[in-house]
């Protein structure tokens, strides 16, 4: 097999497309034939040192991907050789072969398209986890969307605008701006040009927004949530921007409002029932077409090294994903 190894997370040029021996297949787990792989910011990150997670060396970056089942191990059930899947694993996407824990697989119908697939499962299961489960999203209700032409942030237009809501798109462009109104943004707001609160009070007649989406931090922050509407949810996804911002509490009692947390990847573990079935869901949706993820650049496995330059460069619109033959 073939993969990107890290054997010092000083950055992405230290890593090495190296010729590895296959891993052994242990109990309970899948052997995965990727064929597709995507970009997320923990993967920038990880290489750097810069994530939570601190893998032991030498590692195979890369947390999300598909492809098809080589070989299933003893245990395993409801797996099969020459099966389809995607997964969140972690580790190991940015290879040709990977072993995960079967319970990481999902199944993937007929139809769903390798690239779709592997950008598929993290943006996805976040944003609807944020908007329809953390924040109980309604109908007829605005939600502001900040980082919005990212990843989860194209994600969260489409289940926003699913879910019947009004969707304020904010982002760093004004192309950016152009591409969410593209997927269904209602209205754009460019925070490098123009001010924020302004926008949003004209934008929502003095009202603010019911739910606020945030996988950004950083300065953005507390203009947003001045602006909230009363029994507004402020969702708390990441920080892209890399600061932690500090609210100042008194705002929540003012506006009647929450800061409501959103990690995905707990929730996935706690309460595995719900996640398959928000899961199962999802794929649906995206038979009929009610979403599909953005694809900023499809780009061979072996040209990671420019994926990443243009997450770092924040050019990226959606995700990237990288493919192998």
């Amino acid at each position: 097999m073939k993969a990107w190894l890290c054997e010092n997370p000083v950055g992405v040029d230290a890593l090495q497309w190296l010729d590895l021996p296959a891993p052994v297949l242990p109990a309970g787990q899948i052997r995965v034939q990727i064929r597709a792989a995507s970009l997320n910011f923990p993967d920038l990150l990880i290489v750097q040192n810069k994530y939570q997670m601190k893998p032991p060396l030498p590692f195979v970056p890369g947390t999300e991907f598909s492809g098809v089942v080589t070989e299933v191990g003893e245990g395993v059930k409801g797996f099969a050789v020459g099966q389809r899947v995607a997964a969140f694993g972690g580790l190991g996407g940015f290879a040709t072969e990977v072993c995960i824990p079967a319970i990481l697989a999902m199944p993937l119908p007929d139809g769903f398209a390798f690239e779709d697939a592997a950008a598929f499962i993290c943006t996805y299961a976040t944003s609807y986890h944020a908007l329809m489960d953390r924040g109980t999203l309604q109908a007829g209700e605005t939600v502001l969307i900040l980082g919005a032409a990212g990843g989860v942030g194209t994600a969260a237009i489409q289940i926003a605008k699913a879910a019947g809501a009004r969707v304020i798109a904010a982002a760093g462009s004004d192309a950016k701006c152009a591409a969410c109104k593209m997927l269904g943004a209602d209205a754009t707001i460019n925070y490098t040009t123009q001010n924020l609160r302004d926008e949003l009070k004209a934008l929502t007649e003095g009202k603010g927004p019911d739910v606020i989406y945030d996988p950004v931090g950083g300065d953005l922050a507390e203009a947003a949530f001045r602006s909230i509407a009363w029994r507004g949810r402020y969702l708390v996804i990441g920080f892209a921007q890399g600061t932690i911002p500090a609210l100042p509490l008194n705002l929540t009692l003012l506006k009647g409002a929450s800061v409501v947390g959103v990690f995905w990847g707990e929730f996935a573990k706690r309460e595995p029932g719900r996640n398959a079935k928000m899961l199962g869901e999802l794929a649906a949706w995206y038979a009929t077409g009610k979403i599909k993820p953005v694809l900023d650049r499809v780009l061979p496995m072996d040209q990671l090294p420019t994926a990443f330059a243009r997450m770092a460069a924040r050019e990226v619109v959606g995700k990237v994903v990288l493919t192998n033959p």
